[in-house]
């Protein structure tokens, strides 16, 4: 029998929904998740309508970017202050990966956690520091939080985000190696990935997120193509991952390939471009051309975990994004050119292994709270289970 909070056959959840950075997150409790009486898995493919592509019956967005939760509750670890596990929900099929980590969510959480008291707000600003369950890395938010008080609204911009939100910047602390154990699994700056009848150039890194980065040139493409030109090419990128993934030591030969990780795009030599909103980009703006793809399709500006990888790897010699970016400032900033606008991503501290601290500014803001309520009928379901997927 499902317990939990009843309204008729149906079970509420209460959740919080929460954009950060450039992703939409429904935040839940994970005491009250964990007491409804069905697994997480199922919890999240009803309350986001999973199995419709529209999830027109549920809270998903129907996109790679709204189509996220967050679990959240007390840090196991005496040196963070929340736990939180990302779940990336499946869009037209039965499915909840549980291998990654997203940052735009951290976001999110940062400030859910100093909104919902579970952090005291302090003057001028209180920080966060959150351990995710999923990788086991830990990450620190810097929420805006002057005079100590709990904030609504601010006046932070991201690009692709038409609104702003409350600052937050978001800390991703040793961020390398976080699957593999290095942040060049394979040990070379730049590999040859299987392509049809050749083979292509990739770097092969791992921080933030395992990430799988392409010579935009090897594929006929240049680097700054906006999401309605790459979407055509989504297949060729998705065709490496299984390929990389192997090479990076993520998957063996049989085994189901996520589709969270490893993270795909390409990336070239700065060029001058329009954002999907029609704003001007000069080649002169930014470092480093990145065109990432999300779940099978065109990221519209960057996930944060990416960016991190390639931040992370143009640090290091003759790797793509050293090879075609202009050299790190002498900030330790790189500036990524992305679909939806220019994303800076700074080094905040490195040593010979790598980045020790990565930094993005980024906006979150609170959209609502809620009761979701969950159909009976739906909480037990037909036939085996075996075909609901955790990553």
């Amino acid at each position: 029998m499902v317990s939990g909070n009843h309204e008729g056959n149906d079970v509420k959840l209460h959740g919080t929904l929460v954009r950060g950075g450039t992703s939409k997150c429904w935040i839940f409790d994970a005491a009250q998740i964990d007491g409804l009486g069905i697994d997480r898995d199922r919890a999240l493919l009803i309350a986001f309508g999973a199995e419709d592509r529209r999830q027109l019956d549920g809270v998903g967005g129907a996109t790679s970017t709204t189509s996220k939760a967050a679990i959240v509750g007390p840090s196991v670890r005496a040196d963070c202050d929340v736990d939180y596990t990302f779940a990336q929900v499946g869009i037209g099929e039965p499915s909840v990966e549980w291998g990654s980590n997203c940052g735009n969510c951290a976001t999110a959480v940062g400030l859910y956690a100093v909104q919902t008291g579970v952090v005291a707000a302090m003057d001028p600003v209180t920080t966060v520091r959150i351990h995710n369950t999923n990788t086991g890395t830990v990450a620190e938010t810097v929420v805006a939080t002057p005079g100590g008080a709990v904030p609504i609204s601010g006046a932070a911009r991201v690009p692709g985000v038409v609104q702003p939100g409350v600052p937050v910047d978001l800390t991703f602390v040793d961020p390398a190696g976080g699957s593999t154990g290095t942040l060049l699994p394979t040990g070379h700056p730049v590999d040859l990935l299987p392509s049809g009848s050749g083979a292509v150039r990739a770097t092969l890194a791992d921080a933030g997120a395992p990430s799988v980065l392409v010579a935009a040139d090897d594929l006929g493409l240049i680097g700054t193509e906006s999401p309605r030109v790459l979407g055509p090419e989504a297949e060729r990128l998705v065709a490496l991952r299984r390929a990389a993934a192997l090479a990076m030591g993520l998957v063996d030969e049989h085994d189901p390939l996520p589709q969270a990780i490893p993270k795909v795009g390409i990336v070239g030599p700065p060029a001058a471009y329009r954002t999907t909103d029609g704003s001007a980009v000069d080649a002169a703006d930014y470092d480093l051309s990145v065109r990432m793809l999300s779940m099978g399709g065109p990221h519209p500006a960057i996930g944060l975990t990416a960016a991190v990888a390639v931040l992370s790897a143009a640090t290091v010699p003759a790797t793509l994004p050293a090879l075609f970016g202009r050299q790190l400032a002498g900030t330790g900033s790189l500036r990524i050119g992305t679909a939806a606008g220019v994303v800076v991503a700074r080094i905040d501290r490195s040593d010979d292994s790598g980045p020790r601290r990565v930094t993005l500014s980024r906006a979150a803001r609170c959209i609502a709270t809620a009761e979701l309520f969950l159909p009976g009928p739906q909480l037990t379901p037909v036939g085996s289970a075996d075909h609901i997927h955790s990553a």
